[in-house]
């Protein structure tokens, strides 16, 4: 750790996917994990005790939500930003959380490469200092927090071939199987499955077998809706 590393406190009441963010967070240069806590008490007692700058806070805690969380750290005096980690979808809840000081949110479930691309446009913004020129600066500031661009797709994939596999399941209805999914966008079906995987992996897709076939069942996908 060095002097100038962000240190952030991970907030999450599952301590699988605590550990998982926290690992997350120490592959990020510039970024040191201060602690990991599973509970909202939990993390008022670390911030008395520890310096923290940022809070990677799940938003359903044992003990309350996290944004009422969020109101008890700011009436005390403590200044720590945070980025949001949650399942929840509510626009409500967003407005609430930027009103409370929440600079950036990540739906689970999330990939590394979705965190790191939050974390550094986090440091970026916190690094910009002084006084601005003029309204092209601090719009600037302001686009590396709120614009964050996407993921780098795995080698081997594009997006455009992307978006065409996403198109076809997001509208299939009942999913589709990879030789479907191919026959559809005009790619074979190793490379449809490929993509189908990796929107499984991203949380935007679900699989299941489909029996009722000779053979070994074959997997069949749909959209999540995520």
């Amino acid at each position: 750790m060095s002097a100038a590393d962000i240190r952030v406190l991970v907030v999450e009441d599952d301590p699988v996917a605590a550990d998982a963010h926290a690992l997350y967070v120490g592959r990020v240069p510039g970024f040191t994990v201060s602690g990991t806590v599973h509970s909202g008490a939990d993390a008022r007692r670390h911030l008395e005790a520890h310096g923290v700058d940022l809070l990677l806070l799940d938003l359903y805690l044992p003990d309350g939500h996290g944004l009422a969380l969020v109101r008890t750290l700011r009436a005390a005096g403590h200044t720590a930003d945070i980025i949001a980690v949650t399942s929840a979808r509510d626009l409500a809840v967003v407005r609430e959380g930027v009103s409370l000081g929440v600079v950036q949110y990540v739906l689970k479930p999330f990939t590394f490469a979705t965190l790191r691309d939050r974390l550094t446009r986090y440091a970026s913004f916190r690094a910009t200092t002084g006084e601005a020129s003029g309204q092209d600066e601090v719009d600037r500031a302001l686009a590396a927090l709120r614009s964050p661009q996407p993921a780098a797709l795995p080698k081997g994939l594009t997006a455009a071939t992307l978006r065409a596999v996403t198109d076809v399941l997001r509208t299939s209805g009942g999913g589709l199987t990879a030789a479907e999914a191919a026959a559809d966008v005009g790619i074979s079906r190793i490379t449809a499955r490929r993509y189908l995987e990796h929107l499984v992996v991203a949380g935007r897709a679900a699989r299941a077998p489909q029996y009722g076939h000779v053979g070994r069942p074959e997997l069949r996908y749909r959209w999540s809706g995520r």
